[in-house]
């Protein structure tokens, strides 16, 4: 896994369409789940910076995955509302790094905030609302 931080493993829930966005990386921190991908041509728009969409993903995988693992059994989800600011950017052959922070996981809602980090320099906060699946 050339260029891929240590401790980080391939992500362990996928779909078809994560995999096309992928490969998407996993580690378990002290304060959680946090994301990584390794920024490549496809995730670029035709400047060469990481698309905001994929970044809107990210979040949403991030964000949705940990708030749905901070119960046990885990809480099915579904997103109701995401928001996101970028502040920085990414560019082809960046490590990204996706920290979460989940604020309370109820009974009928969830909400969680997530950082992005490129290195030292944090490029995008974004924070989500989830509905709880009956």
């Amino acid at each position: 896994m050339n260029g891929i931080p240590e401790g980080f493993e391939p992500l362990s829930r996928t779909s078809p369409f994560t995999e096309l966005l992928g490969p998407i990386y996993q580690k378990t921190g002290s304060s959680g789940l946090i994301i990584g991908l390794k920024a490549d041509r496809k995730h670029c728009n035709g400047r060469g910076i990481v698309h905001g969409g994929v970044l809107g993903t990210l979040a949403d995988i991030a964000m949705g995955y940990s708030s749905a693992f901070a119960t046990e059994p885990p809480t099915p989800l579904v997103t109701t509302s995401q928001t996101i600011d970028y502040v920085g950017k990414a560019e082809r052959g960046d490590w990204i790094e996706v920290h979460t922070d989940v604020q309370k996981v109820g009974r009928s809602t969830a909400f969680a905030n997530c950082y992005f980090h490129v290195g030292s320099k944090r490029i995008a906060r974004a924070s989500a609302v989830f509905s709880v699946v009956a």
